[in-house]
């Protein structure tokens, strides 16, 4: 499977117009004899094609019959460590991009590695939410799909980032803790089990369900691709 890409599409139609002047000049060769008269036949009929085609879709952009409108929103993936959040908004944002969105992904684990000296005790936790969910309403309102991927454990933040978005869609990812220790990429519930790491999520630190979310989806039971496609087409009233 191939995808067609801008400049494939450029070059694909300036061949085409050189062929379509090159193919005029060459009829009006056959029936004149003239050189003259077929090269300047061709340079009339490609000038005249290129004013008329700007002039029509200059008309086109103020035509809004058949435009359908996209409604940026922030996409916020909530759930246990472990529980698929990075790996599954990884493939929506490729999903996105596929239909040519404009899409940002913001995950924690990338954000943390900018500000090292993010704690993780609930102020600090609650103060960090804040300042991603702030980056993400301004991405949003500058047309952008934001793809968000953060534990983000307790309500209040949560609500906030709410609160601070025009289209919030909260992800609850409910993989079961017995699972997301089971898969335990990173070691953590291991080191958390053994008092090695504090303020743990769902080991030594709560995690509030979302009571409301707008989708939830448990990732031990559904495919990466299937829990993908159930996203997108939760999200068809913004596309």
């Amino acid at each position: 499977m191939y995808q067609e890409t801008h400049t494939r599409s450029v070059v694909k139609a300036v061949s085409w117009r050189v062929a379509g002047t090159l193919a005029t000049s060459v009829i009006v060769y056959v029936f004149t004899r003239r050189l003259d008269i077929a090269l300047l036949a061709g340079g009339v009929e490609a000038v005249v094609k290129l004013a008329i085609y700007y002039v029509h879709e200059r008309i086109w952009d103020r035509i809004h019959i058949g435009r359908r409108p996209i409604t940026p929103a922030v996409l916020w993936f909530t759930g246990l460590s472990g529980a698929g959040k990075t790996t599954l908004s990884i493939a929506l944002v490729d999903e996105l991009r596929r239909r040519n969105l404009r899409v940002e992904h913001l995950d924690g684990d990338t954000i943390r590695h900018i500000f090292p000296k993010t704690g993780f005790s609930r102020e600090e936790r609650e103060e960090h939410i804040k300042r991603v969910a702030y980056l993400a309403s301004r991405l949003e309102k500058n047309g952008v799909f934001v793809v968000v991927s953060l534990i983000s454990p307790y309500e209040a933040s949560r609500d906030f980032a709410r609160g601070i978005c025009e289209n919030f869609f909260e992800i609850y990812l409910s993989t079961p803790l017995g699972e997301c220790e089971r898969r335990d990429p990173k070691g953590l519930y291991r080191k958390a089990r053994s008092g090695e790491v504090k303020d743990f999520t769902g080991i030594t630190a709560p995690y509030e369900p979302p009571k409301k979310p707008e989708l939830t989806i448990d990732t031990s039971r559904l495919s990466i691709e299937q829990a993908t496609r159930d996203v997108m087409a939760a999200l068809r009233k913004y596309l």
